[in-house]
């Protein structure tokens, strides 16, 4: 895991590329603090820079940028590819020669033979620049499922990329103006959906999407696609499936010249994960907690017995108010762009870091895949009722909006929204996972930037059934834009690399064309059956996200943080996430422009 970024131009006249470039390296330092890497074409006209977290192939022959020996292609590359050894291997057959054991070599050396097709190959989380230096040609690319950040922004003939926003910002290229967009999406849905991003004419490219620049123009192409199309698998073929799929995912996730240790909750995900991995791996597994003085958010005991049941070395940390407090404004530096959560993986991630990991696995994803989310039930329950409902279309259109208007409480206010347009999948879904209403939202656009803001309704993405459609959503949005990003930037901060095993292509196109009414069965009954050394106990025990005691502690020793959110009186703060993400914007935004 590394931090890449680049300043690419048609026309340079600017004779200060070098400190641009060097200003963005020093942004993304905390990235990769085992080594650094400048390269500027002779022209001028691309300088790529690199901060190198050394996971495989720890000699100096993994620097990069790194350069074909004809000096024609450069990459700078962030991510893993887990099936390198396997391509690496294919290439040397066809008269590849290679100089070092890293899967940078083995991107290089694809792009230099097949161009862009190379990512149809590539298995892992990744963002990359490749330069051509004979053609004056860029390729970026970002992973299908977006676990690594890829942030650019384009100005006439100037692209500038890097692995965080702030590093864009640190080139001193883009202007500091917020986005409407940006800022309505991240006040509807607690993190900022992709492309946009807070800054204005700053975007993140899409997952699964490839980015192309030459004379100065910019193509962009999707290609990869969630896919949830159902065959005719039955129960015990699907469980099958899971468990082989599973086991292969794992097993590539532990590729690494380091320890791989586990971050471990006692919930059936991080534990289906540990009971893996112990059947695959060698040698004791670490595996890393917090615990909490509040008994109702505490789930340390479980966790600890978790690990004790499969012989792991276990390191939990108790959070508490104070130490919170201590900590937090060190979270508020790490921050690339707010959200309502990370503040949890970046405790966790400081207590790896602080016993010598440099690699954890992390149990994401797999309620989004299994359907581990009350909204599995309650989106399809809201559209089912609004397309069911008696009132005539203008008259249940007109209670929405007075419910978004008059209603008193943040759900009501949503669900209003949701009313008063037509029932799709991506409204409920919305309306359940917001924050603040539509309304509300624009309002507090219109507040701070002094600007409307023109709303479009989104749209259903046409899945087989109203679960696949439920699990589409979480995949692309909640996942994607909120749990992925914070746990990149949450754990980077530290120098960790965090992998996913559930969020796996591999993973993901085995198990999609399971039928849904076997996939997403309430409880994650498919994972638990497929995975049978999941302890009872841990698979009975009530599903509770994990969560902070943030409300006690805003109200006490982090009062001083969620004050003064200047907003208009009117929308109501009861709620503490709503505090939480008007405060945590403020600080970012307050830094960002200091």
């Amino acid at each position: 895991m590394c931090g890449i970024s680049g300043i690419i131009r048609l026309n340079p006249h600017d004779n200060h590329v070098e400190k641009k470039i060097k200003r963005m390296q020093t942004a993304l330092q905390h990235r990769g603090p085992d080594d650094a890497g400048i390269c500027i074409s002779t022209d001028q006209q691309a300088a790529l820079a690199h901060t190198r977290l050394s996971i495989l192939d720890l000699s100096p022959a993994g620097h990069q940028p790194m350069s074909t020996s004809d000096g024609r292609y450069s990459i700078t590359f962030n991510g893993e590819i887990y099936n390198f050894q396997q391509l690496r291997q294919n290439l040397i057959d066809q008269g590849e020669k290679f100089h070092s054991q890293t899967d940078t070599e083995v991107i290089l050396k694809l792009y230099q033979r097949i161009g862009a097709d190379c990512i149809h190959h590539l298995r892992g989380m990744f963002a990359f620049a490749i330069w051509d230096d004979w053609e004056k040609t860029c390729f970026l690319a970002r992973d299908p499922l977006g676990i690594k950040p890829l942030y650019y922004w384009q100005s006439r003939t100037t692209l500038v990329f890097a692995s965080e926003l702030r590093a864009v910002l640190a080139s001193g290229l883009p202007g500091v103006n917020l986005s409407p967009e940006g800022l309505y999406g991240y006040l509807t849905t607690g993190s900022v959906p992709e492309p946009y991003t807070l800054i204005a004419d700053i975007h993140c490219l899409a997952a699964g999407h490839w980015l192309y620049w030459q004379n100065g123009n910019i193509t962009k192409k999707q290609y990869w696609q969630i896919n949830f199309t159902p065959e005719e698998i039955s129960p015990p073929e699907a469980r099958e499936i899971v468990r082989t799929a599973l086991v292969d995912s794992i097993q590539h996730h532990f590729i690494s010249d380091v320890p791989v240790g586990i971050f471990l909750s006692g919930g059936i995900d991080s534990t289906t994960i540990l009971a893996l991995a112990t059947q695959t791996q060698q040698s004791q597994l670490s595996t890393y907690s917090i615990t909490f003085a509040e008994s109702e958010y505490n789930e340390g005991e479980l966790a600890q017995k978790v690990a004790n049941h499969f012989g792991a070395k276990h390191t939990e940390y108790q959070v508490t108010a104070s130490f919170a407090k201590d900590i937090f404004p060190n979270f508020l530096t790490a921050i690339d762009q707010p959200s309502i959560d990370g503040f949890n993986t970046f405790c966790v991630s400081k207590v790896a870091h602080d016993q010598g990991m440099k690699v954890v696995l992390s149990g994401l994803g797999g309620d989004e895949i299994f359907g581990g989310y009350q909204s599995f039930q309650k989106v399809p329950q809201m559209v089912s009722f609004s397309k069911n409902t008696k009132f005539l279309p203008w008259l249940r259109t007109g209670f929405g909006v007075g419910l978004a208007h008059w209603g008193t409480l943040p759900k009501m206010k949503r669900f209003g929204d949701f009313l008063s347009h037509p029932p799709t999948f991506a409204s409920a879904y919305g309306s359940f996972r917001g924050v603040f209403s539509h309304q509300e939202a624009l309002t507090i656009v219109q507040h701070l930037l002094g600007e409307s803001l023109i709303y479009q309704q989104q749209l259903d993405s046409n899945h087989n059934t109203p679960e696949d459609e439920v699990s589409f959503l979480e995949l692309s949005r909640y996942m994607r834009n909120q749990l992925l990003r914070d746990s990149d930037v949450m754990s980077m901060n530290w120098g960790l690399e965090l992998r996913v095993p559930f969020v796996d292509q591999a993973l993901l196109e085995a198990v999609a064309p399971i039928p849904s009414n076997i996939r997403l069965q309430e409880g994650k009954k498919l994972l638990t059956q497929a995975i049978t050394e999941i302890p009872d106990w841990v698979v009975n025990k009530p599903k509770k996200g994990f969560s902070f005691p943030f409300e006690s502690w805003m109200d006490s020793e982090f009062g001083d943080y969620f004050q003064n959110s200047n907003i208009p009186l009117n929308i109501p703060l009861s709620s503490w996430y709503r505090r939480w993400s008007l405060a945590i914007f403020k600080h970012w935004w307050e830094s960002v422009r200091s």
